[in-house]
C-alpha cells in the first residue's frame, strides 16, 4: 500500500510539471547582444529583455482588452515558433539616410487560449541590433465578430535600476503634444499622468533604452503611465466617449511597440528602425516630389520693408518674399495670414473656421493663380497654411483646386488629436494630397511613427515645443533645445519654426511678436539646421534679417534630405554632436545647452580626401552680440580632430566638401 501511494504520489508530480511545463520563445539581435523571452504564467503573457548580459526589462506584461471577451490572458498556450533572419535593403526619399540596410530576427508567435472564447492571437516579435519591437496580429476568426473594439492595450515597461527618465507629460488625450520635458528617476516620476513618446531612459551604469511606437495606422496612439511603479501603455480613446479605444475590422494589426536599445545615446539618433517597420510606398512616382526650405512669414510678422504698395493678403506682399526665395536659393514661400486673417476666405474668429470657412478660395485681392504662375517663373515653390477643420470637409475640392493652381504643399494644423479616427483622417489627407502632386507639413499633430516611408509625401511634423514660442515667452531656451533630438526627434522628422537672426541672452531677450528674438547664438540657430532632423527647414525670419549677414550662406547651402547620418559625440540633456552627409559634402552641427564646453570630435568617417572645412563659431564670450561669429576655411581630413569651442547656449557649424584633385 506505501509502494503504490509513493507511485501514485510522484505520478502526479510528473503530471502537475507537464501541466504547468512553459513554452519560453527566445529571440536574439543578429549581433546577438539584445536578447526577448516571451512566456506565460498564470496572470498571462509576459517578456524580458536584456542587453549585452544585463537585465533591462524584467517580467513585463502583453495584454490586450476586448469589448467582446475582455483581457485576453486566459489559460493562455503559446504554439512553438522558430526565429528567422529577415533582412531588406530600401531606399528613403526623406530622412536622414537615403539607402537604408535593415536586418533583423523576427518570429510570428500565435497564443490561444485554452479556456473560455478561446481567441487567438499572433504575436509578432522583431529583433533588431538597435532595438526590440513587438505587435499583435488580430486574426479573422470564428466565434469573433468581423469588427471587434479594443478597450485598452495594457502592456507594461518593467524596468530595472531605477533610470533617469526624460518625458513630456500630458494633462490629456487632447494634445498638441507641446511642452518642456521632465526630467526624474523612474520612482519619482508621478503615478497616473500620461507620458507622451518617444520617452528616454538612461540607466545608471550608461546604458540607454527609448520607448515610441511605429507604423500608427488605423490604430489609437499610444502613450506611458506609471502604475504601481511599473510602466502602463494606455490608448488614445474615440471621440466622446472613454471606454473604446480601437475598432478593428479582422484580420488588423496593432502599431509596433518600440524599445530602442544602446549604450550610446547616439545610436537613437542614427537608427531607422521605425521606417524598417513600416510598409514601402505603393505609389511609384514620387519624381514630383521636392524637400527644401520655405519661408514662414507668420512667425516674422509679416515684416516688410517700407513699399510703395499697402501690404495685406495680396499678390504684392507675397511677391517681397517670392522674389527674396528666388534670388537666394530658397525653395518655397509659404502663404499663410496677414493681420490675423488666413489667406482664405473665413468667417471665423483667431484662426478657427466658421460656418462658410473655404480654403479653396482666397480672399478678395489675392489672385493665387497669377501668384504660382509668377513664383513659378522665378523657379520658387508656392504653399500655404490651411487649418484642419477648415480643409477636411471640403479636401477633394480643395486639392483638386490647389493643383490647378500650381500650389506645392501645405502645413494642416490644429489636429490635437491621435485616436483611431483623426489617425485615418490624417492618412487620407497624405493619399489624396499624394494624387494632386502635394507635400504636407503636419502642425498641431502627433509624432511620427516612420510612415513617411510608406507615405514620403509627409515632409514633417510638429508635436514639440518649438520657437514659435518666442512670439510671446522665453521658455524656449538651448536647454530646451537639447532634449529634443534624444526624445521627440527619434520618432522622425521635427518641425521647429528654425531661422530666428536675431539672438539674445537671457538678460538682452524681449517678447517681440513681430520680428521676435531668439535665445542662444547666431551659431547655436544654424546648428540645429544640421541636428535636427527636418525635411523642410523654415527661413521663418523677416528677409532683411538675413541679406548680407553672416552665417547666411550657410542656410542658403544646407540641405534638408540626407543620404546618412553619424553622431559623433552626444550626451542627453547636455550637448550633441551630429554629422550629416548628402552627395559628398557633409554637414556638421553642435549645440550646447546653458553651459560652455569644448568639445573634441574625430572626424575619422571622411573618405580618404582632403576637405575643405567652412567652419562657423561662436564669437569670443567677451563680444557680446550673440549674431557674431567666426568663420574660418581650413583643409582637413579623416585624421583630424576638431576643436569646437561652444559658448553657454552656444553651436557651431561645419561644412565639409572634398578638393578637386
Amino acid at each position: 500500500m506505501l509502494l503504490l501511494k509513493r507511485l501514485l504520489f510522484f505520478t502526479c508530480l510528473f503530471i502537475s510539471a507537464k501541466t504547468f511545463a512553459k513554452t519560453i520563445i527566445t529571440v536574439q539581435s543578429p549581433d546577438k547582444q539584445i536578447k526577448f523571452w516571451l512566456s506565460t504564467d498564470a496572470n498571462g503573457l509576459y517578456y524580458k529583455v536584456a542587453y549585452k548580459g544585463v537585465l533591462m526589462v524584467d517580467i513585463s506584461r502583453l495584454n490586450i482588452n476586448f469589448k467582446e471577451g475582455g483581457l485576453f490572458n486566459n489559460s493562455l498556450h503559446i504554439a512553438l515558433a522558430k526565429p528567422e533572419r529577415f533582412a531588406e535593403d530600401y531606399e528613403l526619399m526623406t530622412g536622414k539616410a537615403s539607402k537604408i540596410h535593415s536586418e533583423c530576427n523576427r518570429v510570428i508567435i500565435p497564443v490561444t487560449e485554452q479556456s473560455g472564447a478561446k481567441r487567438t492571437l499572433n504575436i509578432e516579435v522583431r529583433i533588431f541590433n538597435d532595438g526590440v519591437a513587438f505587435r499583435y496580429c488580430i486574426p479573422k476568426q470564428g466565434g469573433w465578430p468581423e469588427a471587434v473594439y479594443v478597450t485598452d492595450e495594457l502592456n507594461t515597461f518593467n524596468l530595472t535600476q531605477n533610470p533617469k527618465v526624460t518625458t513630456l507629460l500630458r494633462e490629456s488625450y487632447t494634445t498638441s503634444h507641446e511642452g518642456i520635458y521632465t526630467k526624474a528617476l523612474l520612482s519619482d516620476l508621478k503615478s497616473d499622468t500620461l507620458m507622451d513618446m518617444p520617452a528616454l531612459f538612461e540607466y545608471p551604469k550608461g546604458l540607454y533604452l527609448a520607448i515610441t511606437e511605429a507604423a500608427l495606422r488605423d490604430y489609437a496612439g499610444m502613450y506611458l503611465m506609471k502604475q504601481n511603479g511599473v510602466l502602463e501603455s494606455r490608448l488614445s480613446p474615440l471621440p466622446h466617449q472613454t471606454e473604446l479605444k480601437v475598432k478593428a475590422t479582422l484580420p488588423h494589426n496593432s502599431p509596433w511597440r518600440v524599445l530602442m536599445i544602446s549604450d550610446k545615446p547616439g545610436t537613437f539618433i542614427e537608427s531607422n528602425i521605425l521606417t524598417n517597420l513600416n510598409e514601402p510606398s505603393k505609389i511609384k512616382d514620387w519624381s514630383w516630389l521636392k524637400p527644401g526650405k520655405t519661408t514662414f512669414p507668420w512667425w516674422n510678422g509679416n515684416a516688410i520693408p517700407d513699399t510703395s504698395f499697402a501690404p495685406g493678403n495680396n499678390y504684392e506682399t507675397n511677391m517681397y518674399y517670392v522674389n527674396f526665395c528666388a534670388k537666394y536659393g530658397i525653395e518655397y514661400h509659404s502663404v499663410v495670414e496677414y493681420g490675423l486673417h488666413e489667406w482664405y476666405v473665413s468667417d471665423g474668429q483667431g484662426f478657427q473656421p466658421g460656418p462658410h470657412s473655404d480654403p479653396s478660395k482666397a480672399v478678395p485681392g489675392l489672385d493665387m493663380q497669377q501668384l504660382c504662375d509668377s513664383a513659378a517663373k522665378r523657379g520658387v515653390g508656392i504653399r500655404v497654411w490651411v487649418h484642419f477643420y477648415a480643409l477636411y470637409p471640403k479636401l477633394d475640392e480643395t486639392f483638386a483646386q490647389y493643383e490647378k493652381w500650381g500650389i506645392k504643399g501645405l502645413m494642416c494644423d490644429f489636429m490635437d488629436r491621435d485616436d483611431q479616427e483623426m489617425v485615418n483622417m490624417q492618412e487620407e489627407v497624405l493619399q489624396k494630397a499624394a494624387q494632386h502632386h502635394l507635400h504636407i507639413q503636419f502642425h498641431g499633430a502627433y509624432k511620427p511613427t516612420g510612415t513617411s516611408r510608406t507615405f514620403p509625401n509627409e515632409f514633417t511634423r510638429e508635436g514639440t515645443l518649438n520657437y514659435e514660442n518666442d512670439k510671446w515667452n522665453d521658455i524656449v531656451t538651448p536647454d530646451a533645445d537639447i532634449n529634443i533630438p534624444f526624445t521627440r526627434m527619434l520618432g522622425g522628422s521635427t518641425d521647429y519654426h528654425l531661422g530666428g537672426f536675431a539672438a539674445a541672452s537671457p538678460q538682452q531677450f524681449k517678447v517681440h511678436y513681430t520680428r521676435p528674438f531668439v535665445l542662444g547664438t547666431r551659431c547655436h540657430m544654424l546648428a540645429m539646421y544640421v541636428v535636427l532632423e527636418n525635411n523642410l527647414g523654415m527661413v521663418c525670419d523677416a528677409p532683411e534679417r538675413y541679406i548680407n549677414q553672416p552665417g547666411f550662406e550657410f542656410v542658403q547651402q544646407v540641405p534638408t534630405t540626407w543620404d546618412e547620418t553619424r553622431v559623433l559625440d552626444a550626451k542627453p540633456g547636455e550637448y550633441v554632436v551630429i554629422a550629416r552627409r548628402k552627395a559628398e559634402n557633409w554637414y556638421i552641427g553642435a549645440i550646447t545647452n546653458h553651459e560652455a564646453r569644448t568639445i573634441k570630435p574625430s572626424l575619422d568617417f571622411l573618405s580618404d580626401a582632403q576637405y575643405n572645412a567652412e567652419i562657423y563659431s561662436d564669437a569670443p564670450v567677451s563680444d557680446p552680440n550673440l549674431n557674431h561669429l567666426v568663420k574660418v576655411v581650413k583643409q582637413v581630413n579623416k585624421q583630424t580632430v576638431l576643436s569646437m569651442i561652444l559658448t553657454a547656449g552656444g553651436g557651431q557649424v561645419v561644412h565639409l566638401y572634398p578638393l578637386k584633385r
